[in-house]
């Protein structure tokens, strides 16, 4: 499959008259005010990544997650069926929450207060003297959400009826998404990391490489050379709210070091037994989630939670798809996780001084260069959405 093939992907030039010019206001990267609207716009409607199927494989498996935006505490259940369903943790009965444990197995779900139970499909099974609350017990499911499944991922979305399903809302990317090694993965390596600077501005980290020969002049080296010296991609795609970018390679990388040389060998020896070698990918997906993928064994996926409007959760990993049957793979997956990891932890301290400078209300407008154009387009795809509920707020 040819990655990016359903995306128009253009020469910067090109690209760069269709997003326009000129200074943008900074409020949005820390105003509490627009938070809420963005909240509200956006992160309480729009289709979330929040998993992968390979984490409930069977009848019955389940994952909590904490969505503390949206003041939520989730179950994600394969039912009997096999199909996965999302449910609050809250029993209908007085809202005690159903478990504590971050993942597990269980055919029914039970509180421990009362004792209320539920199936895996959320429906109540009994309650101790359910006759005397004169209500019927298909009013006393636990409360969904809804949640669709593409390429393996698990996407929720808050709204009662989305506009859109998860498919539509990808629209060509979707297809694209199939065909990357995670959707067959069995299992993952992840880290987490929690960073005090507002989404936008740690997500804009990740979508420009202005920053590569002063920040990752190792690391970076591989998209760097004499030809690219700030390491630019070479042609950017639109596609809705979501965006794609092509990254230049060096043809010239300087010598790697032996104990890296040993480890990187490895693990591409072994990719190619994971299934992992596939064209490059790099999409941007609204609202803040990362696919990225450099062959042979490095696809990874970047999910950020705001957690307020200057502090944000990241979640990244490593799909693998097989299981890692001995150490050597153990090794090479551990340090491919930790190469990425290496190279992410790079920028933390830029982002996080940015927040800072940009929170203190000095600069009233952010520039954006024509390789920031991702930056850019996300920054009025969210002018856009909030447009867009603040007119239906209106109308209403």
């Amino acid at each position: 499959m040819n990655v990016q093939q359903s995306i128009p992907m253009l020469p910067t030039e090109e690209a760069a008259k269709l997003r326009g010019r000129g200074p943008v206001s900074s409020r949005p990267y820390y105003d509490p005010e627009w938070w809420e609207l963005e909240k509200q716009a956006i992160f309480l409607r729009t289709w979330l990544h929040v998993g992968h199927v390979c984490e409930i494989p069977e009848p019955g498996s389940f994952i909590r997650r904490e969505i503390e935006f949206a003041n939520a505490s989730l179950l994600i259940v394969r039912g009997k069926d096999g199909e996965v369903r999302t449910f609050h943790n809250v029993c209908t009965h007085r809202g005690t929450q159903l478990t504590d444990e971050a993942a597990g197995k269980a055919s029914k779900f039970s509180c421990r207060y009362h004792m209320w139970t539920f199936g895996t499909d959320g429906a109540l099974l009994s309650a101790p003297d359910f006759e005397r609350f004169y209500v019927a017990k298909e009013d006393c499911a636990l409360k969904q959400v809804q949640t669709q499944v593409l390429a393996g991922l698990i996407f929720i979305n808050f709204a009662p009826q989305p506009k859109e399903s998860v498919r539509e809302f990808f629209g060509p990317i979707a297809a694209e998404m199939e065909g990357l090694p995670m959707a067959r993965a069995v299992d993952f390596t992840e880290w987490t990391y929690e960073i005090e600077a507002n989404w936008k501005l740690n997500f804009d980290n990740f979508q420009e490489n202005y920053h590569l020969r002063f920040i990752h002049p190792r690391t970076g080296a591989s998209t760097i050379g004499p030809e690219n010296p700030f390491g630019y991609p070479t042609h950017y795609g639109f596609s809705g709210p979501h965006r794609s970018q092509t990254l230049w390679k060096n043809p010239d990388p300087p010598e790697i070091p032996p104990t890296l040389l040993m480890g990187y060998s490895r693990g591409a020896a072994l990719a190619a037994k994971d299934g992992a070698n596939f064209p490059k990918t790099d999409f941007k997906l609204f609202p803040a989630f990362h696919i990225v993928g450099l062959p042979p064994a490095q696809q990874y996926t970047h999910t950020m939670m705001p957690l307020g409007p200057s502090r944000t959760r990241g979640t990244i990993r490593m799909y693998w798809t097989s299981e890692a049957e001995n150490a050597s793979r153990v090794f090479a997956r551990e340090f491919g996780a930790m190469s990425i990891r290496d190279v992410l932890s790079e920028d933390r301290w830029a982002v996080e001084a940015g927040q800072r400078g940009i929170a203190r209300g000095t600069i009233e407008q952010v520039h954006f260069q024509d390789h920031e154009m991702l930056l850019r387009h996300l920054y009025e795809t969210v002018q856009e959405k909030v447009a867009e509920y603040v007119a239906e707020r209106g109308a209403a």
